[in-house]
């Protein structure tokens, strides 16, 4: 890879022929750039010595699971394909969070509420390495928190699951065991996602510098841009331009090399 990225030197393998750590002379950006044309390359550029993270803050949807929870849900109520294009423009960066998820949740009035479990059960399931991830930065001592756009049905189940500590979360409103079509409480938006990471940050006294952030899209842009490394994986375009890492080709045990932390040291 050096040879390809001008200004780069080995500097030592942190699992040799998979992950590698490279000193670079030169401008990030560029790097960036560069290493984000190689093919099957995940990458993380950041000036500096590398800091080992105390919090970490995932999105959940498309990033620690491998669905989008409120797609899968509309498909019960029969509007997924109507409710995915408007995920996908929310994600993309082209609506606005709020009214978007307003939008799409209003479609979801009179659903039954064990449709919740069935669809949990039946259709969501983490993204490969997610346990692996988060059982490992614990056993790092970092403190974990599963922080989503999506809703406490879901996302307190999958953070139990996964063993994160904590988690943050839209609730849906509920009347006589069936969904009203709306929520209850503030919205989980961007805004949210990083005064969420940052109250948590102050709280144990910490700097931005010891935040880990991963997330997909154009929602979580506020929160990867405060941390001192904010990692997109598999990214919207609008997130891919402000992440210090992507993963595209591994799975997201590949956040565990970002950090120097060779698989001899990964717990399941």
């Amino acid at each position: 890879m050096a040879e390809r990225l001008p200004g780069a030197t080995l500097a030592g393998w942190i699992d040799e022929g998979d992950a590698a750590d490279f000193s670079i002379d030169g401008d990030p950006g560029t790097a960036r750039e560069a290493l984000a044309e190689m093919d099957g390359v995940d990458f993380a550029v950041r000036p500096g010595p590398r800091l080992p993270p105390r919090l970490f803050v995932a999105d959940m949807d498309s990033t620690m699971i491998g669905q989008e929870c409120i797609d899968e849900l509309a498909d019960y109520a029969g509007f997924k394909d109507k409710v995915a294009a408007i995920t996908e423009r929310a994600m993309q960066g082209e609506l606005d969070f709020a009214h978007a998820l307003a939008e799409r949740v209003a479609l979801l009035g009179g659903l039954d509420q064990k449709v919740l479990v069935e669809c949990l059960k039946a259709r969501i399931k983490p993204n490969p390495g997610a346990s692996t991830l988060v059982a490992t930065l614990k056993s790092h001592g970092v403190l974990t928190v599963l922080v989503s756009g999506g809703f406490t049905d879901f996302v307190h189940p999958i953070a139990l699951q996964l063993g994160f500590d904590r988690m943050e979360a839209n609730r849906l409103a509920v009347e006589g065991g069936n969904l009203t079509g709306g929520t209850v409480g503030r919205i989980v938006d961007a805004a949210a996602k990083r005064g969420f990471a940052e109250r948590i940050l102050a709280a144990e006294d910490l700097g931005p510098e010891s935040l880990l952030a991963i997330g997909d899209g154009a929602n979580d842009v506020p929160l990867i841009e405060l941390a001192g490394l904010g990692v997109g994986y598999r990214p919207k375009p609008a997130l891919a331009k402000v992440a210090d890492g992507i993963i595209r080709h591994h799975d997201l045990t590949a956040l565990l090399w970002m950090l120097g932390i060779p698989r001899r040291e990964w717990t399941d």
